[in-house]
């Protein structure tokens, strides 16, 4: 896909700092004012009034994880930023209290193994902030033009089949960036993913820069992952074909970021300043260039072996590699979680002498819990309501924040979600098992429709009347793991009272005629469109493309 970036043409001249803060107002905003001071400034901006807090202040708080709920009146969304996912029991009683006396008791599970808050107001931020870092939490980097949570796999360090321990690269490198002056001014959000779980649960496909571990000869290290991202440019990661020690892999990432965060190029447009368009112009020969000639010397060959696990949820009881303890991967429908479950759940820990782990299936993972309480420990997780025993679509399906509070979203996603999953599964039973719905309110991509075996991306449609309704683009063929692929959007503007019939329908035609039980992506990649129009009762995009421009 190379040549869809800002360009590196041989003629091309580098852009001036003059024109970048001409065009990028986000870049002038954050040389008038750095976004790490804003904490300091929340008593002038409490007193000074909601309504009066500039739109240059509300953008650099990104920075600290706030974004405005929606309808903006004055309520805030907080990103907790965490490493892999990892909370300890009393980082878990501190959201839930946080969520208690600040969040109206809701809280949400995030795909980058985050956790939200929403209803916050301006004049409660220092208190809540306070909290957050007396319980040794932050929230710096979690919006903005930054490196946002490290994420990784849930299971890492517990895991029998894990090819080595990588925590203590994703600590260290989330200790690191957060909050470090050089890259908390990047071109915009990056992504950083890291891992060495056999089945690469932490979606090195989709990140702008993934370590994925490996083995070379016995020696545990990683191979190099670039340029992925989803957003309404979608791109599967490209291999550098290097081998990393861990040692390395701060310098390694310092030099990606570096050659990316330098170049003006990438801080023209907000629209094409992501990694992932760099890559495509100079290529993953051309990223490995730019990290040895910044590291000083040549890393080995090691092109990334072909991935033969399968998708992996961490999602039941499993017992670990640590003889007498188990971990219990508990479904969280939706992502969302009360405060005062969150309570409970630390409590709990705390007894058994846990941790919790959140996954990138808005999913926790309970570690730690010795063999003899799991019984006891699954029975207090089910009276809680969160049981284990459901079918795994609940815990596989993932929907964005969405309606009622994301600004950006133009359709219900959480509730959307919960009832195309009702429906399958009232109808189909453990049939659909395996399905893995990612719904999304806009082309942000925040629940990953791009790689769901159905994804949904919202959308509007007008109906008889010229009235405009709520609607959903459906995408199929995506996936991640041994065969990653970007999907595409096979249906255009259903109808939200439409969507339930349709993927029903779908769903039915797969199961009569898949073939030697071959699973959904599979079948749809094995049909083409027109037989899949036939099965959903409605007509395929690209078909009504055609024929709308025949006419």
């Amino acid at each position: 896909m190379a040549g869809t970036g800002p360009g590196r043409g041989a003629t091309a001249e580098p852009p001036t700092l003059e024109l970048v803060l001409k065009r990028n107002g986000v870049e002038r905003l954050k040389r008038e004012k750095s976004p790490l001071g804003m904490l300091e400034e929340l008593p002038a901006l409490i007193a000074a009034g909601y309504a009066d807090v500039p739109e240059e202040d509300i953008v650099r708080l990104k920075w600290w994880g706030l974004y405005h709920d929606k309808p903006k009146v004055g309520t805030f969304m907080l990103r907790i930023k965490l490493a892999a996912g990892r909370l300890m029991p009393a980082q878990l009683r501190a959201i839930g209290q946080l969520s208690i006396d600040h969040g109206k008791g809701e809280a949400e599970l995030t795909t980058r193994q985050n956790v939200q808050l929403h209803y916050l107001r301006l004049a409660e931020l220092p208190d809540v902030f306070e909290k957050l870092h007396a319980a040794g939490l932050t929230s710096l980097g979690g919006c903005g033009d930054a490196v946002r949570a490290v994420t990784g796999c849930p299971v890492a360090g517990i895991a029998h089949d894990e090819l080595f321990d990588a925590t203590p690269v994703v600590e260290e490198a989330h200790a690191f960036f957060t909050g470090h002056p050089d890259y908390v001014d990047l071109p915009r959000k990056h992504k950083i993913a890291i891992g060495a779980c056999a089945d690469r649960c932490f979606a090195p496909e989709i990140n702008c820069i993934s370590l994925v571990g490996v083995l070379r000869d016995g020696e545990p290290g990683f191979g190099v992952l670039v340029g992925g991202g989803l957003s309404s440019v979608p791109r599967i990661a490209r291999d550098l074909g290097v081998f990393v020690r861990p040692d390395e892999a701060i310098p390694v990432l310092r030099a990606l970021l570096d050659a990316w965060r330098e170049d003006l190029r990438y801080r023209v447009s907000r629209v094409k300043s992501r990694m992932k368009f760099m890559v495509d112009d100079l290529g993953p020969e051309g990223m490995r260039a730019e990290v040895e000639r910044r590291l000083g010397y040549t890393l080995p060959d090691f092109p990334l072996p072909p991935l033969e696990g399968q998708f992996a949820d961490h999602v039941g009881v499993q017992a670990q590699k640590q003889e007498g303890l188990t971990a219990i991967g508990i479904p969280v429908h939706l992502g969302l979680v009360s405060g005062e479950q969150l309570l409970t759940i630390a409590e709990l820990l705390e007894e058994l002498g846990g941790e919790a782990r959140v996954t990138r299936q808005q999913n926790l993972v309970l570690a730690n819990v010795p063999d003899a309480a799991v019984e006891a420990t699954v029975a207090r997780l089910h009276a809680l309501g969160l049981p284990l025993d459901t079918n795994p679509i609940r815990g596989g399906s993932i929907a964005c924040t969405g309606e009622p509070h994301c600004n950006y979203s133009v359709t219900e996603t959480k509730t959307r979600l919960a009832s195309l999953v009702d429906a399958l599964e009232a109808r189909f039973g453990d049939d659909v098992a395996a399905l893995r719905l990612h719904l999304d309110g806009c082309p942000h991509a925040c629940a990953q429709h791009w790689v769901g075996d159905l994804g949904f991306q919202g959308t509007t449609a007008r109906d008889e009347e010229g009235k405009r309704q709520q609607a959903f683009d459906v995408y199929l063929r995506g996936a991640l793991g041994p065969r990653p692929a970007i999907g595409r959007p096979v249906f255009r503007r259903v109808p939200t009272q439409d969507l339930d019939e349709l993927v029903g329908r779908l769903v039915s035609g797969w199961l009569e005629r898949r073939v030697d039980g071959e699973d959904f992506r599979s079948f749809c990649d094995r049909v083409d469109d027109n037989e899949l129009g036939e099965l959903a009762g409605r007509e395929p995009a690209k078909s009504r493309a055609a024929r709308e421009e025949a006419a």
